[in-house]
């Protein structure tokens, strides 16, 4: 009988140039066996929610393909979906030693499923293939790196909402959990690439002119909500996650994931009258919360 981390591989590589297979094998990952319940089932929006946008942008097309994808989003959607896979094996009792610490998260929330554990599983898988194929991050274009940066934010912040509610959101901290719950469809501002990122790979104009016409919702998160407590965000998630080299991808307010920590000018725009209003409404704590 294969291990679960075998089994994880098998599965995965015979996906690996189908993107649609990827998104299908995610979806079977969620489901119940048969004769049990369906516990994972309602936080499957989020996770192909995800998918499926990686899907429309092209990101997961083979890198041979007449329209290639990209080699970095290949890698980081290929470590979730393993690490899921891997989490079902050791749920079936296929056994084995953990592959990974992002397994282990996993496997952790398919054995008793929660939001909290939902979003610590995630996001293990997410950093962990960030600081793992950061070389492939570097081939990526300048504004490309800057979306990458910005979606890790988003993430973290959507996770922060639901597993430290002040720290995300202040004296508005009792929504957190509601807001933040990968269960419910409103959670998709959090967590949505199609309010993040522009639709197409590559990213083919400057920096500036996406940044110019991102979804109006999502700057004010951004500045408003995020951007004042990022540092303590990234601290907290280092913590939460129990990897300590997150804490190093922000410096001084400025994201650094394949990024140069001086090119400051795309994280501190001018803001807007209704970003100030909400910075002054929500303000940032000055210390991330213990972890309870």
């Amino acid at each position: 009988m294969p291990t679960a981390a075998a089994y994880a591989a098998d599965v995965v590589a015979s996906v690996r140039d189908e993107p649609a297979g990827r998104l299908n094998l995610m979806r079977s990952l969620y489901e119940a066996e048969p004769g049990h319940p369906e516990l994972h089932l309602p936080y499957r929006r989020a996770a192909t929610g995800f998918m499926r946008w990686q899907l429309r942008r092209g990101l997961l097309n083979p890198v041979d393909d007449p329209v290639p994808g990209s080699s970095w989003w290949r890698a980081v959607n290929e470590r979730l979906v393993a690490d899921t896979a891997e989490a079902r094996g050791h749920v079936l009792d296929l056994g084995g030693p953990m592959s990974s610490w992002s397994a282990r998260c996993c496997t952790e929330f398919a054995r008793d499923p929660s939001a909290r554990r939902w979003y610590r599983a995630h996001n293990a898988s997410i950093v962990s293939a960030y600081l793992d194929h950061g070389d492939l991050a570097e081939s990526e274009t300048h504004a490309e790196r800057f979306f990458l940066n910005l979606i890790l934010a988003r993430v973290l912040f959507a996770h922060a909402l639901v597993a430290a509610p002040r720290l995300a959101l202040g004296w508005l901290g009792a929504c957190g959990p509601v807001l933040g719950d990968p269960r419910l469809t409103f959670t998709g501002i959090f967590v949505s690439l199609s309010r993040v990122m522009p639709g197409r790979y590559p990213l083919d104009q400057p920096l500036q002119w996406y940044i110019d016409h991102e979804h109006g919702v999502g700057r004010v998160l951004d500045l408003g909500v995020v951007k004042p407590r990022i540092d303590e965000l990234y601290a907290w998630s280092a913590a939460e996650l129990s990897i300590p080299e997150l804490g190093t991808l922000v410096r001084d307010g400025v994201p650094t994931y394949a990024w140069d920590p001086e090119d400051t000018a795309p994280w501190d725009p001018r803001a807007s009258r209704l970003v100030r209003a909400t910075r002054k409404a929500l303000p940032a704590t000055r210390r991330p919360p213990s972890r309870s």
